[in-house]
């Protein structure tokens, strides 16, 4: 039975560091139907591969939507109850960056959406914050910004995954 207050679990990680899978295996402990609120644009070949192979593990008992820029829209218009993957704030950020909406703003809606899950929510983002620092302000932007993101997200968190290497690494 899925949980009237809900609950949120965050799962951070670098690239292929098996965030996707970890979260999708977490929420299917949950009763079906799920739904999947992906944020990820086809806007070129590799993209679309990588779409196209996260949709393939995901059976009918998924429900996917795309949310590319409305997540706080697409996760109102969910049911109480229904557990959702939200994959991935990364991506999202991005797509918030090029269409040149107010980042703070923007996050800060999201961020308190989150603080009231309606069911079992399971939200994936990349930890971008462990490399050099970018050579260029857009690049600087959009890390400090992912960080800031991630931040607020991890504090409204009721746990919190690591990913290294496939392997989850409880945070909080």
């Amino acid at each position: 039975m899925p949980d009237p207050t809900g609950t949120l679990t965050f799962v951070l990680g670098g690239a292929r560091s098996g965030k996707s899978h970890h979260a999708e295996d977490l929420l299917s402990a949950e009763p079906a139907p799920w739904s999947y609120i992906a944020t990820a644009q086809a806007l070129d070949g590799e993209m679309a591969e990588r779409i196209a192979h996260h949709r393939a593990r995901r059976d009918s008992r998924w429900q996917t939507v795309d949310a590319p820029l409305n997540l706080v829209d697409a996760l109102e218009a969910l049911p109480a109850g229904r557990p959702v993957l939200l994959d991935c704030l990364t991506l999202w950020l991005t797509n918030v960056m090029l269409a040149e909406r107010d980042v703070d703003a923007e996050s800060q809606r999201l961020a308190d959406a989150l603080a009231s899950p309606h069911g079992r929510w399971v939200v994936v983002a990349n930890e971008v914050g462990l490399g050099i620092v970018p050579d260029n302000a857009l690049a600087r932007r959009f890390r400090d910004a992912a960080g800031r993101l991630n931040q607020m997200v991890a504090a409204r968190a009721d746990s919190v995954v690591f990913m290294v290497a496939g392997l989850p690494m409880k945070v909080k």
